[in-house]
């Protein structure tokens, strides 16, 4: 089948398979005499396992490390776990990173008063240095706009 046909049966965008094959994730696609790519339906198969593996979040070189455990019929479950594991405290991190931004942000909005003045507490914490304590607590030192 042809890129286009392997990307819709695969879910990976035609150009995403170019990528993956040209940084050597996946091996480069047999070629027909016309010269153009010609994947099975073992390549389809193999891209639909990026295709989760990216959809749950893994880089690239965990996929390619996913992959190759994959391949490897004497693999032992305990060093998939050991990467999927070391993936959820990746997620586990990013989530609470993301949650110390929502809460400064959150922080930030109830202490603006939103109305036709230009004092903005927001525009003020971007412009200010992050060196002492409003670094740990990005609110600390803002005052409430009365609404």
């Amino acid at each position: 089948m042809n890129i286009g046909q392997a990307a819709k049966a695969s879910g990976v965008s035609a150009k995403m398979i170019r990528y993956y094959e040209q940084i050597g994730l996946i091996p480069p696609a047999d070629r027909k005499d016309s010269g153009y790519r010609d994947y099975s339906d073992a390549d389809v198969h193999m891209l639909r396992f990026i295709r989760r593996a990216r959809d749950l979040g893994f880089a690239v070189a965990e996929i390619n490390a996913l992959l190759g455990l994959w391949r490897d019929r004497s693999r032992q479950s305990a060093d998939v776990k050991r990467v999927a594991a070391a993936h959820i405290e990746e997620l586990r991190e990013k989530i609470a990173s993301l949650q110390q931004m929502v809460d400064t942000l959150q922080d930030l909005v109830d202490c603006c008063a939103g109305d036709n003045r230009p004092d903005c507490p927001i525009l003020a914490n971007f412009e200010e240095a992050q060196d002492g304590p409003q670094a740990a607590h990005p609110s600390a030192g803002l005052k409430r706009l009365s609404r």
